[in-house]
Formats: C-alpha cells, structure tokens, sequence
C-alpha cells in the first residue's frame, strides 16, 4: 500500500503571471515518471496538495481537465508562506504533488442537462477544468447548453484570459463575464456583481443543474437566485475547497458535523450541506 502522504516528484513546466496585481500564477506541472501521472487519475472538482520540501503543502483545486493530457494545472494565489515560495520559484525546477483528493461535480448526473456554471475570483479554477472537460470533443454532446458566469473584481483580475476569448467566439457555450466595476472604455462584456449578472441572463432552471464556485459572499448571494430562478437545492452544487487542510480525514480539521469535507466533499448539494450544522 502506497503512503498517502507521500507526494509524486513533479517538473514545473510553465508558469503565467495571470492578474496585473501579480497575485495569481498557473503552473502547469509534469511528472517525473510517467508511471505516477498514470495513477493520477481525476475528475473536474477534485483538488490536490501542492508540496515543497521544508516548506509544508497547500490544497488547490486542480484548474487542468483530465482530456489535458500530460500534464496538470494550478492557479495559486499569494497568501502565506507556501505560494509565497511557489511564486518565486523557476520553470525547471521540481517539487510534489499529492492527490488527487476529494470527490468531483456529478458528471453522470449532469449528463443530458443544461449546464449553469457560476464562478467568481480566483475561485474559477475547477470551473475551467469543468469547461474544458464538457467541451471536448468526445464529452460535448453528453451535456445540453452550457451557460457560463464569470466574474472579478476588475478586467485585470480575470484569469485565463486567452480561453475567456476563445469560448466566447464559440456557438456551443454562452459566456457571460463581468466585472464589479471599470474605467476601461474598451470594456465590452457586463458591469455588475456575479449575482445580479446571474438573474439577468439565467431565465430557467428547466433541466438544468447550477454549479457555483467562488468567495463566501459571492455565494452566499448567488443561492436565493438560483432558487428564485427555480433551482431545487439538490441541484445547485457547491464546493467547499477552502476547508481543506490534510486532504484524507486525518488531521480533523475539516470536518462539518459528522461529514469530513476533504473525503466526504469538497463537492456538495444546496440539500446535502442543509442537512449539515451551519459552519461552513
């Protein structure tokens, strides 16, 4: 039995600044030995632990889709001691990764739905992994109309900026961005917070499943419109990624109630989490 805290030698491969504040870079990252990208097996939703030696590891979502072959995708935000070391650190140089953990967004169950996907920051991570996935070739004509909201603070906080445009251009995927406010006057997509943006252009829930992922405010408003919209709570899906710590149920940090997020999550229902004591 391999040792789950045992993390697999990974190759930085490529690294892109994303926002003009610097804060978020996506690494792509490739194994080492090929035999452990094998065993990497994923779904779009599972995240894993980014691990630096005498540093520590962090859990992030993973942003490539398993339809990417070769290699995996993190965008990794600024904010302690281990993405601190990570930002700094050369294309070329090796480090870990841990996974993948977690549970993934119901693929099967949303297979002949309307896809709604609502994203906001940073937190648009495992949402590009999920569109990615729908659009390929061999899994678009599983799923019905795709219907994209995304959402930052302004223009420059985007992520993925070149696929924002080419998923624009597409026929089989309506995108809509917008942005909290701006003073670009080239700016040509909406101006308004994801929420207000999501009553305006989701009419129905008809067939349809919502999955939402962003910061805690941003959802806590995005669900009554969801509802006002017509989305039952067991079809609005959610991802508590941010209570991740270990990333097996060891360490007991995660836990809401009786359920441990890293095992039982990240990805839950409006229903599921309803049933759970309200600490998330």
């Amino acid at each position: 039995m391999e040792n789950p805290y045992l993390p697999y030698p990974v190759r930085i491969e490529k690294i892109i600044t994303e926002t003009e504040d610097r804060n978020l870079k996506t690494f792509t990252f490739s194994f080492i030995n090929p035999e452990h990208e094998k065993k990497f097996s994923y779904l779009p939703g599972q995240f894993a632990e980014l691990s630096i030696a005498g540093k520590g590891e962090i859990p992030i979502g993973i942003a490539s889709s398993p339809t990417e072959k070769g290699y995996l995708t993190f965008t990794v935000n600024k904010v302690g001691l281990v993405t601190s070391h990570l930002h700094n650190m050369k294309e070329g140089e090796t480090m870990g990764i841990r996974g993948p953990l977690g549970n993934f967004y119901p693929w099967e169950q949303m297979q002949g739905k309307n896809i709604v996907i609502i994203g906001g920051g940073f937190a648009f991570t495992t949402l590009r992994s999920s569109i990615i996935y729908m659009l390929h070739p061999e899994n678009r004509n599983k799923y019905e109309d795709i219907t994209v909201v995304y959402g930052a603070r302004t223009p420059g906080m985007l992520l993925y900026k070149q696929e924002l445009e080419e998923w624009e251009k597409r026929d089989d995927i309506n995108m809509h961005i917008t942005v909290d406010a701006t003073q670009d006057p080239t700016w040509k997509y909406n101006i308004g917070f994801v929420p207000t943006i999501t009553e305006q252009k989701i009419k129905t829930a008809d067939n349809a499943i919502a999955i939402v992922c962003g910061p805690p405010i941003m959802i806590k408003f995005t669900q009554p419109v969801l509802e006002k919209i017509g989305f039952p709570p067991e079809r609005i899906i959610l991802s508590l990624e941010m209570r991740m710590k270990c990333g097996i149920g060891l360490c007991g940090r995660c836990n809401i109630g009786d359920k441990y997020v890293c095992k039982d999550g990240p990805v839950f229902s409006l229903a599921q989490l309803r049933d759970m004591p309200p600490e998330y």
